[in-house]
């Protein structure tokens, strides 16, 4: 399995970016593909995830209303639409993905994770 980020960069306070996960190397019917953050010095911090195969999502209280998760079957490709972006945003995004049975929240049940892509926010 591989993934891969990317789309992160530089933006000011308010505004937006996409990021996208390419996915390869199995089937992820019946996976979890989520999202989680890491800033220095902190821990991995879950932000949002999705179920490939219905597409039920969940999100971080934090980032609830502005950020959305999205999956494209037949690109094998995963989003993070983030918008009103802040500047406590700033982090290094890593996308992952796993067969979850319990706490999608928590980054030691996924399996397989991409090197991430860095967001900085600026005030």
């Amino acid at each position: 399995v591989q993934l891969q980020a990317s789309g992160g960069g530089l933006v000011q306070a308010g505004g937006s970016l996409r990021l996208s996960c390419a996915a390869s190397g199995r089937s992820f019917s019946g996976y979890h593909m989520g999202w989680f953050r890491q800033a220095p010095g902190k821990e991995r911090r879950f932000v949002a995830s999705i179920t490939w195969s219905r597409g039920v999502t969940d999100y971080d209280d934090f980032v609830k209303g502005r950020f959305t998760i999205s999956r494209d079957h037949d690109l094998n490709m995963v989003y993070l639409q983030m918008d009103n972006l802040k500047p406590e945003d700033t982090a290094v995004y890593l996308c992952a993905t796993g067969l979850i049975i319990g706490d999608q929240g928590d980054p030691r049940n996924y399996d397989y994770w991409g090197k991430g892509t860095q967001v900085t926010v600026s005030s």
